[in-house]
């Protein structure tokens, strides 16, 4: 028994110095090159630590050519960093716009050691946005830039676009939030069906004992497992989000480790009460001064079709579109990537100056 416990340790020992080797300890960024192998003149590929609301947080830069637009992600969770896919969704993005990919406060990079949990309040969040589009509208010297929010992200964009249109040329909401009390509703009733229809008893007993919404966020984490797991959230397997991740240069071994201890805590820093906040954006804001696109998935039940499409209805925008993925859930940008960065590269067109713009409207995406 003993030697196995020796053995087993030095396996251990040896499967995480392996991790290590391959993973790295140094963070970089892989620059563009030409065929040469010289690196290409007027490309941008930077990885760099910027303090935000007396925090240091990571931010990547890339594109092929310097003087495109910004297009800066805000990722979801919170906790889903997403910086470590970036190489796997955004190389057609690159040769269109300067993508910008932030690990906010508590998640990926930005989860330090040591760090306070309890900044992370929704005014901390968006005050951090808020820095970032200064710097980076400062760095690469532009009025403007692209502002792109999924998911929880969409709560930071919409609220920032509101507040602050001068500083964006379009606003984007991937699987955008609407109103949080009626999203449950409507996707407890369609996993209560589903479960139902495949006579799946397990299931069914773990959503009672979940019970109905509203919910807390522990209460909240499970639900959104189940409705996960019955397809309605991610468009690719655990496993598969995984060893795409791991491929990324951007990431040291640890910066998994911080990755990981970020997407498990999400956001119960932001419901210190237990109850999860309220958002009702219909309500609370009606109208944007901005270009407002929505891209969502058609099978997403965390942020429903029915619920985007009413707001999308209603909104008062200069110019606004919903988009919908009919094959995609909540992640349309890894279920269809290829038509998600067509898409997103058409917006540009359209909302760039002196271009012909596509009449606004609801389709599928092409």
């Amino acid at each position: 028994m003993k030697k196995f416990m020796i053995f087993s340790a030095a396996a251990l020992a040896g499967l995480i110095l392996a991790a290590v080797l391959c993973l790295g300890v140094t963070p970089s960024t892989r620059q563009f090159k030409d065929a040469e192998g010289n690196i290409l003149p007027g490309s941008i590929a930077a990885l760099e630590e910027v303090e935000l609301g007396n925090l240091k947080q990571w931010i990547s830069i890339r594109g092929r050519d310097v003087s495109n637009p910004v297009l800066l992600w805000l990722h979801g969770g919170p906790g889903a960093a997403q910086m470590s896919l970036s190489h796997h969704i955004d190389e057609d993005l690159e040769e269109e716009f300067v993508v910008v990919h932030w690990d906010q406060r508590g998640a990926g990079k930005s989860n330090h050691r040591g760090f306070k949990e309890e900044t992370m309040t929704f005014e901390q969040f968006k005050s951090d946005a808020l820095d970032l589009v200064e710097y980076l509208k400062e760095r690469q010297q532009t009025e403007k830039i692209y502002l792109l929010g999924h998911s929880w992200g969409t709560h930071l964009g919409t609220e920032l676009a509101a507040e602050y249109p001068e500083h964006f040329h379009a606003y984007i909401g991937v699987s955008q939030l609407v109103e949080s009390r009626r999203q449950l509703e409507i996707a407890y009733e369609w996993l209560e069906e589903e479960i139902e229809k495949r006579k799946d008893k397990d299931s069914l007993n773990r959503l009672g004992e979940i019970g109905v919404p509203p919910y807390k966020h522990s209460d909240y984490k499970e639900f959104a497992q189940l409705v996960s797991s019955y397809g309605g959230n991610f468009d690719k397997e655990m496993w598969r989000l995984a060893f795409i991740s791991f491929r990324a240069d951007e990431y040291t071994f640890m910066d998994y480790y911080r990755l990981l201890d970020g997407m498990n805590r999400g956001g119960a820093s932001l419901h210190p009460e237990g109850e999860m906040l309220g958002v009702n954006f219909p309500e609370h804001i009606p109208d944007l001064e901005v270009p407002v696109f929505f891209l969502v998935g058609n099978n997403d039940y965390n942020t429903p079709l029915r619920l985007v499409e009413e707001y999308y209805e209603k909104l008062e925008a200069p110019q606004k579109e919903l988009i919908i993925f009919n094959n995609s859930a909540h992640t349309p940008f890894l279920g269809e990537t290829e038509k998600f960065n067509r898409e997103i590269i058409e917006i540009k067109k359209q909302t760039q100056e002196g271009k012909v713009r596509r009449s606004s409207g609801k389709h599928l995406c092409r």
